[in-house]
């Protein structure tokens, strides 16, 4: 009797110990597995499964249409191979190529259902969307710059701001560079970064890598040492989901105020903030500011309708041209588009920097904006990628990007 207690209790304890932690047990397939080769190797077990597959970025693309703005557009989407099922329930696939270097993003497509790679526990949230992660860094490649080294590494914090426009507090990420700390009479530059549609102030630091990309950029003595503020691009949020006052809601693109100017409007607010409480260098030629895709339509309305505020501004497959101008609630910030350029030009930017993949669907509308700016000769920096509207693209962008500022 005595033994069955001590049996009893351990398996009480033990009980207890995955209530509180899970120090044992998950998953013990390994995948994904970057094989000597080059090539990758994904296993997922599911022993009652008829068809287990896998889609991601690294796969060759197939073409399909989305309905964005009122117009049908093509686009890249991943690929999808199947797995084989081997012993013990444990299906597998291995690239017939060497996966490039790089950082991928794939899900399991499990009898149609899709699904994290339970064996990785590298996890990005895009939206509302879960996606294992796959990074296959090389030196000498730009994905060593999405890797972590032993740098020097700078300080990301989660910052509440004051918002008169929203009428309540808001969150920024906030990356203070290695030595910021302690260097307490230096000033720096700041560079904004902003995020696409769905996204939040999280975005830029998971799937972005961008806090790597700094880290690793200014150890090389590749960019100046700065500070790095990245935005909440949807007035209407006081944060990312669950860090929040509104409690467990389901993250969407179907915002409001998004793209209708009153986020536009309410960016002199962080400026000044940010000004308030760091050591910025508070002037023009010691700001920067980028976003991706509506980030970047941000981008260009903040810099337009405050010409004297940013030095420096990137464009990452903006979404321009999509019509969301002509409906907006605050039409001044679109209004007059023509002088705004003129004027903005006049005040002699350092930098106008514009990036998009060949196969982006909205690659037309920004040749559209390259065309106005070539018959006007203003002057802009363009770089053009393989690929679409994708993560992998950004990244590229942004390393491209931040090296040239504040020189």
């Amino acid at each position: 009797m005595k033994k069955v207690f001590i049996i009893l209790a351990a398996l009480t304890l033990t009980v207890s110990a995955f209530a509180q932690q899970a120090l044992w047990g998950g998953p013990n397939t390994e995948s994904p597995v970057i094989n000597p080769d080059g090539t990758v190797t994904f296993r997922y077990r599911a022993p009652k499964a008829v068809k287990v597959q896998v889609t991601g970025d690294f796969l060759p693309t197939q073409k399909l249409e989305v309905e964005f703005g009122g117009n049908k557009m093509s686009y890249d989407a991943p690929g999808v191979a199947d797995l084989v099922e081997k012993e013990g329930g444990v299906w597998e696939y291995t690239t017939p190529f060497v996966v490039a270097p790089e950082m991928y993003t794939y899900t399991m497509i499990v009898d149609g259902n899709s699904v994290i790679d339970n064996n990785n526990v590298f996890v990005n949230r895009d939206i509302a969307s879960l996606t294992s992660v796959l990074l296959v860094p090389k030196v000498g490649e730009r994905s060593d710059l999405y890797a972590i080294h032993r740098v020097p590494h700078g300080t990301v914090s989660k910052v509440w701001y004051p918002s008169k426009t929203a009428g309540f507090d808001r969150r920024l990420t906030v990356y203070t560079p290695a030595g910021y700390e302690e260097n307490t009479k230096t000033k720096y530059p700041v560079l904004y970064v902003l995020h696409g549609i769905g996204g939040d102030e999280d975005a830029w630091v998971t799937q972005g890598r961008a806090t790597q990309i700094l880290d690793n950029l200014i150890a090389r003595g590749e960019a100046k040492p700065m500070i790095v503020v990245f935005t909440n691009g949807n007035i209407s949020q006081e944060a990312a989901p669950l860090e929040n006052s509104t409690g467990y809601t389901r993250p969407t693109m179907q915002l409001p105020q998004t793209m209708e100017g009153t986020f536009e409007t309410s960016f002199p607010e962080v400026v000044k903030f940010i000004d308030s409480r760091y050591r910025t260098i508070a002037r023009k030629d010691s700001r920067a500011i980028c976003g991706l895709s509506m980030g970047g339509f941000h981008t260009l309305y903040v810099t337009l309708n405050n010409p004297d505020m940013f030095g420096w501004s990137g464009m990452f497959s903006a979404a321009i041209g999509t019509g969301s101008e002509q409906t907006a609630a605050h039409k001044e910030i679109y209004e007059n588009f023509d002088g705004k350029l003129a004027t903005y030009f006049s005040k002699k930017p350092k930098l106008l920097w514009i990036g998009i993949g060949s196969t982006d669907f909205l690659i037309q509308s920004n040749n559209e904006f390259r065309a106005k700016l070539d018959a006007n000769k203003y002057p802009y920096t363009y770089m053009e990628t393989d690929g679409g509207h994708i993560w992998r693209n950004w990244r590229i962008y942004l390393s491209e990007f931040v090296p040239k500022l504040f020189k």
